[in-house]
Order: structure tokens, then sequence, then C-alpha cells
């Protein structure tokens, strides 16, 4: 007789049994429906039943792994989010949730009408506002709310972009009340951020729950990315053929990630505003083959910093005559600049009758009620009830005297209040109250095994097809409480610690099934017009990531080189010749400062000055870790270049090197240099794989190529100097120079396994300087570097072969020239030779400088239309 058959357990009623009591007047999504003070053992809402049952009990155990790899997916991905709050301007992981929010269809359709509404609306109020301001001379809008902030920019008044379309990427915050409606809480209308952070938590969760993602029918979103790009294309002047880039701010920006995520996801370049250049009303691209036109602008870029000329004067971020490339009609900027006063919340009570005036109908989603205390009765009239509210600001500020977060009273104290209100009093056209919010919320896993109902906001996204019409995102960013009273955020602030989850909006119909894989290029596309564009910024990013890695691993091996010889721990003694040479180099190269008595004078001293300059980052010394800390910076600005494991690579070299290092000298030893040592031995590890990320991992462009000469310039001067003082100071005669020699050039295997223990000039110059199967001979790098300088710079073939002839080729000079000694004794022509080296490379160094990257160079500089 075969046993019972086991029924597994439901996984509904596991996760039923599992959800804690939602909180009083806020509406359960996981239950569907408006939480009461008890009873959480309701059935959950179908949605919810239909979720994890997809899953089943095998997928509900395992939801504890499921939340670890997802930490460890965006720890992989090298997502971020800068906080800016703690006043180090701090990077953290990307804060994403297990559990995604779900939006059922008939939920949705009212979600687009409404999104769909307010997209057209607001296009519209810009077009009138920048046009013939209708709404402010009939008093639908109040002047002093429009005209007074501070991203109403006037010079754009009477421009009307290509096809009437000011507006191309529109972000609308919603929050589910407790009637059980959507209601708008605040909408972004400048340089809508989450984009890209929403196709991160989908690419992610997705693969947590593969049957749910298919059970449920969730709806793709590459359809409404397409529309996005094809409708600026059908808008810019070029059309199909048009250059589009995506504008950042910089690696520093809170959302940088997601910058480089959404241009690598759309195909687009990243770039800074450095990168751009306006030339005869028309904007172009600094790349390293010339100025490549550019007609498609999406920015992150905040309105007043766009253009120096015209706004704000001391901004770094934006591009001197934009404003007027825009004016011409040669490029589209998506949003256009001037949107940020749609933003106000104090504009929100009068939509409603803008609405009416433009579009004829009634506001399908309603927004959260807010007064705007610059009108006086209004203010009157809720003063004595300061307490029901939240009170936000009008405009935008960055005056920390001015500016403020939003306040919930009812969190405050008498005296604050009664401070507050005095705030208003004196200026009421700065401050807007809103009433409290009280969103719906969402599930979150905890590691206690439990389900926590927390407050939830969806910021939901409208994108222009550059046909007059709108497409809504079939999804959004969903911001979730870092615990379950979310009173103190109402608007649940990534910057003060919220976390975001991933947004399904289930569908009846067909999934979508576009992808945004480009189409397939035939082999006569490649040979006409294929090209991969290294920008000016990234080129001088990649120059500089090469030589400040070559530096590092210059100031490892000296550091290193400097403690063995002086603690004896390598060499039998050092003389004084391999001090004074030891001193020269490290003074020379940053390592310690010129204050400090030469090793002769007081050896002790000198090594503990050394060993406490190695963690030095303040710039008075270029320590290792001042050196560490700049590759880091340099290898930020080209996230979109460098693979995640590389980039992560130099990432853990500098946190280890500077978290070793101050563990072995906090712990208080008399002498720590032994383990200084070998934290220096741990770094050149490092350094070595980052070598190898570069040499074997990169693709062979002329970015790359850049990088390479950088390395070699720092190295052929370092190498050239150091032989030159070398010999200047006779190392070559004695035991403990010859190896010091050999050690600086990071040579002393190859030289015994060639010539055993023999201590001549001969055999030691033909490795150090001519033999070209030695990477590190002066021959191999001189060759290395004028091969690839020229290759990068074969556009400009005649500038180039005229710079090449000048630098030095070390593996053709004579080797019994170079050995014997002249009439002094001493060795005149090579040390000049070595020196002229030193001087050569670094005349390449400006030469690239001034033709490569700043384009100073003659009238004749190739331009691509």
């Amino acid at each position: 007789m075969e046993p019972p058959a086991v029924t597994p357990p439901d996984a509904a009623l596991l996760a039923q049994a599992a959800a804690q009591p939602g909180s009083p007047g806020h509406v359960s999504e996981l239950f569907g429906r408006l939480s009461a003070s008890a009873g959480a053992r309701a059935p959950l809402a179908p949605l919810w039943q239909r979720f994890f049952r997809a899953q089943g009990a095998d997928g509900w155990r395992d939801l504890g792994h499921s939340a670890k790899r997802v930490q460890h997916r965006v720890q992989e991905d090298g997502a971020t989010y800068n906080v800016y709050d703690d006043g180090n301007h701090t990077s953290r992981p990307w804060p994403l949730e297990l559990l995604p929010m779900l939006i059922e269809p008939s939920e949705w359709t009212a979600i687009e009408r409404g999104v769909l509404q307010r997209a057209r609306l607001l296009n519209a109020a810009m077009a009138d506002v920048y046009g013939s301001r209708c709404l402010l001379n009939e008093g639908l809008l109040p002047p002093s709310l429009v005209l007074a902030h501070p991203q109403y920019l006037r010079p754009l008044h009477g421009c009307e972009p290509p096809g009437g379309i000011h507006l191309h990427v529109l972000a609308f915050d919603l929050a589910r009340g407790p009637d059980g409606l959507w209601w708008v809480l605040a909408q972004r209308t400048q340089a809508p951020s989450g984009l890209g952070y929403l196709l991160e938590n989908r690419i992610i969760i997705a693969q947590q729950f593969p049957e749910a993602f298919r059970e449920l029918r969730v709806q793709r979103l590459a359809s409404t990315f397409q529309s996005l790009m094809q409708g600026l294309l059908r808008l810019s002047p070029a059309g199909e053929r048009s250059r589009v880039v995506l504008l950042t701010p910089g690696p520093h920006n809170e959302t940088y990630f997601e910058h480089v995520f959404l241009a690598r996801y759309l195909g687009l370049t990243l770039v800074e505003g450095g990168d751009l250049t306006v030339r005869a009303n028309r904007l172009y691209l600094k790349t390293l083959t010339g100025l490549e036109r550019v007609h498609v602008v999406l920015r992150r870029v905040d309105d007043e910093y766009l253009d120096p000329l015209e706004l704000r004067p001391d901004s770094a971020l934006g591009v001197p005559g934009l404003l007027q490339a825009l004016r011409a009609g040669e490029v589209i900027v998506a949003n256009a600049p001037g949107a940020g006063w749609l933003e106000s919340p104090g504009l929100s009570g009068f939509w409603p009758g803008v609405a009416r005036r433009l579009l004829g109908e009634e506001l399908h989603l309603p927004s959260f009620t807010s007064w705007w205390c610059g009108e006086e009765a209004v203010w009157r009239s809720h003063r004595p009830r300061l307490e029901d509210y939240v009170v936000v600001p009008t405009f935008p500020t960055s005056d920390t005297t001015t500016g403020f977060a939003p306040i919930v009273m009812a969190t405050q104290s008498t005296d604050s209040r009664v401070a507050i209100a005095q705030r208003i009093d004196a200026n009421p056209t700065a401050y807007t109250l809103q009433a409290r919010v009280r969103p719906s919320e969402t599930p979150v896993w905890t590691p206690a095994g439990t389900l926590e109902p927390r407050p939830a906001v969806v910021r939901v996204f409208a994108l222009a097809d550059g046909q007059g019409g709108w497409r809504v995102l079939p999804g959004g960013l969903t911001r979730v409480a870092n615990r379950r009273d979310g009173a103190h955020d109402p608007w649940l602030s990534m910057q003060r610690g919220s976390a975001s989850i991933d947004t399904w909006v289930r569908t009846e119909g067909t999934v979508d099934a576009t992808s945004l894989l480009p189409k397939p290029l035939a082999a006569a596309d490649l040979e006409v017009w294929w090209h991969r564009s290294v920008t000016s910024r990234s080129a001088e990013n990649l120059f500089w990531l090469g030589r400040y890695t070559e530096r590092a691993e210059n100031a490892v091996r000296l550091a290193r080189l400097t403690l063995e010889s002086l603690t004896g721990s390598v060499l039998n003694a050092t003389s004084p010749p391999v001090l004074r040479v030891l001193e020269s180099l490290t003074r020379r190269h940053g390592l310690v400062g010129f204050g400090v008595p030469s090793p002769e004078k007081s050896l002790r001293l000198f090594e503990r000055s050394l060993v406490s300059a190695l963690g030095d980052t303040s710039g008075s010394v270029t320590s290792v870790a001042y050196n560490l800390g700049a590759l880091k910076n340099c290898a930020q600005t080209l996230r979109e270049r460098l693979s995640p494991e590389h980039w992560k690579l130099i990432l853990e070299t500098n946190d280890h090197f500077r978290q070793h290092l101050d563990s072995v000298l906090a712990d208080g030893q008399a002498e720590p240099v032994s383990d200084v040592i070998g934290v220096l031995g741990r770094a050149a590890f490092h350094l070595s794989a980052i070598t190898g990320a570069q040499t074997d991992r990169m693709t062979r462009d002329h970015g790359w190529r850049l990088l390479s000469v950088g390395r070699q310039i720092e190295r052929l001067d370092f190498l050239a100097h150091a032989l030159a003082l070398g010999f200047q100071h006779g190392l070559h005669e004695l035991d403990d120079g010859f190896a010091l020699l050999l050690g600086l050039f990071d040579s002393t295997i190859t030289y015994r396994a060639q010539f055993q223990a023999r201590r001549e000039v001969p055999p030691l110059l033909h490795l150090l300087v001519i033999d070209t199967d030695n990477p590190r001979s002066l021959g191999w790098v001189a060759r290395t570097m004028r091969e690839r300088f020229l290759k990068l710079s074969r556009h400009e073939s005649a500038w180039a072969a005229e710079v090449a002839a000048r630098l030095p080729r070390p593996d053709t000079w004579p080797l019994e020239m170079l050995s014997a000694p002249d009439a002094a004794r001493g060795h005149g022509p090579l040390i000049a030779a070595l020196q002229d080296c030193s001087a050569q490379v670094l005349m390449l160094s400006d030469e690239i400088g001034r033709r490569l990257f700043s384009h100073v160079g003659p009238e004749n500089h190739m331009v691509w239309q």
C-alpha cells in the first residue's frame, strides 16, 4: 500500500502567517484593504496570493537567501547612491528591498490615464508661460510664484522648441491614500532621476522571482524607452543620424551610478559639461579625433547650471553658449531648460484651474491638498492649526540659512511650532503647507522572516514620443520607508535613508517583447562609418589613470626598497651613496618632506618620517595613499569605461592599504617597519592585478593607448632619473648600490637568470637600457610609448611624426659608449642621455595635453558633422 501523498504547504498561507499587522489609517497593499488596529490574519489580496503561490513553499523558504543575493548583486554591479547629509559625500550601496510593489491592470489604467493628462498639462503650461502668458495675465497662476522662481529662466522666453515639446521625461510621485485612490504627491520636471535605478531594480528582482514574473504577466519596459529615443530622433535636426549624449554633473553627483547605467542601456555617450563646446551656435563633442556634432542632449544637470554665460557664471557643470544653440534650433535639450518652476509645491492648488483653461478637462489624478502661504488669507486661516500640516519650501534653494527639509509639524514641540510660525510670518511666499500624507503600506521582507508593512511612494514616468504624444513607463521606482513609522519623512527621500523596491505592473494582454538591442550591423556599415569616439575628458582621465597607476607602483616599490635598505632587512649594509640616492628619490617623488633630516644625519628619524607619511592624503606629500586616492578619483570619472571588477579592484586596493596601514600604526609598536613593509607588499600585489586588468581586459582603442602612453611616460621618467642618479653617485661600483638599481627597475630576478652574480656595467646597462625583451628596460618602454603615441595620433600624422622624432630611442644607444668611463672616470655621456630622456618624455606629456585634450591646435583640426 502506497503512503498517502504529502500536500505541500500553501505559500500564500505561510506569507499570511508571517505578515505583521498594518498601521491603522493606512491601506495595506498586502491585504488590499484599510488597516485597522487589530487583525492581520485576513486572507492576502488575490494578487499577492498569486505571487507567493507562483514561487511555492520552497520559494517562500528561500526568501532569506534571495535577500542576500539581492545585496550581493547590488555590490557586484557597483550600484551606489551618494549621500550628502553626513557631510562627507560618502557613497553607499543602492538600498534595494526584495519584494516588489504589485499593481493590478485596472489600477494601472487609472494611473496611466491621470499621468498622461498631467504630462499634457505641464507641457502646455510651459508653452504658455514662455509664450503668450495667458495663465499669468488671467490670474490662473500667481506671477510671484512663477516669475520669482529661481528656475524660471527669462533668457528662454519666446523660445519654442522643435515640435513644441518642452518636456520629454516627467516623473510623478504617487501615493495611495486611505480612500484607496492614487494621489499626486510631487512632480519632477527638470531632470527627473530614477530611470536607471528602476532598470537596475527590475534586472535584479525579476531574477529572484522568475516564476512569479511569468505567472503575473508583468509588463516589460523596453518599448517605452525605445519610444523616447525614437521621439528625440524625430525632433533632431539630423534625424536617425543624430548623436545623442547624456549630460551628467559628474561622479560626485548623488545619482551618478544611474547616469552610467542609463547611458549604457540607451547606447548614449556619457558626457560632462567640459566635454562639449559651442561653435557657431552648434554643439560639439570634444574627442581625440576632433569635434563631433551633437544633436540631442538628455540632461541630468539642473536648469541654472546649464550655461555659465547666461545663467550661473560660477557653474562648471554646464556648456557656455548652450542656450544660444538651443534658441537657434541646432540642438534638442531634454528637458528644455526652465522647467524647474513646475515642481513648486505652491502651485499644487492652482493646477485644477489651469487644466480647465488649457485642456478643458478636470484632473483625473488629484493632488494632495496644499496651501501657499503667499496668499494672505490662506496663511491667516491656517496658522492656528499648523500642527495639522507639513511645512515645505515653495522654492528650491542651496542656501542653508533659508533652505530646509519638509517639517512634519505634529512632531515638533510647542516652542518649535511658534518659531516656525514666526519664520513664515516674516516671509510667507517661501513656505507652503501640505496635508499630512498617509501612503499605503507594502510588505518588506525582514531578516526575522516576517513581512513588515512600510509606507510606500511610487514614482511613475511619462516619456514623450516626439509626435505630441506620451507613453507611461509600465512600472516605476517605488520608495519605501526605512522603518514602519514614516512620519519623519513624508516624501520618503532616498537622501534621508529610504529604500527602493521594484514595481510590477500586471497586464491582461500580451506582454511586450520589445528589446533595445540594436539592429544587426552589416559589414558595409562597419567599413563606412563605424568608429568608437573617445571624448577628450575620458581620454585625459585615461591618460592620468595610466600615470597614477604607474606612480602608485613606483611609490610603493621605492618606499619598500627604502625601508628594506634602512632596516638592513635585505642588504647587509647600506652605504652612504645608497642613502643619498634613496633620500634624493624619496624627496623627488614626494614620499618625505624636504624639512626631514637626511638619513645620514638621523636614519631613524628619516625612517619614521617616511612611515608616517605613507598614509598622508593631505597633499603635503605625494604619499602612497595620496597616489592611490588619486588613482581611485580618476577611475571614478571613468566608471562607464571600466569593468565592475576593475573598478572594485581599485577601490579595494585603496581601502585595504589605508585600513592595514592604520591598523599597523595604531598598534603602538616600537618597530612597526617590518609590518609596514608587509602592507606595501600587499599593495604591490594589488597594483599588479590592476595593471593586469588594464593590460588584458580593456579594448585597444585610442583611450587605452593614451592610458598606456601615460604609464610609459611615468615609467621612463622614473627609471631614467633613477639610473642617472645612481651612476652620478657611483652605485654601479657598490654591491648594495648595484642591487638597488636592479630593485628600482624590478629586474633583479631577470638579471640573475641571465648574468648570475656578475657586478659589471655592460650587462647591467644592456638589461636596463637596451634589451627590448625586458618590459622594464628604457628601450622597451620608450619604443612602446612611441608606437602607441603614433597610433593614437594617426589622424594628425604630421604633428605626431614631428613629436615622435624628438622622443628618445634608448634601444639604439651604443652599449660600448654607454659603458665606457669618460675622461673624468665617470659616465657623463650616459648621465646626459638619461637626463635628456626624462626631459623629452615630459615634453611629450605637454604636447598631448595641448593638442588632444584642450583642442588648441591649428585651424585645420578635424570637425565631424
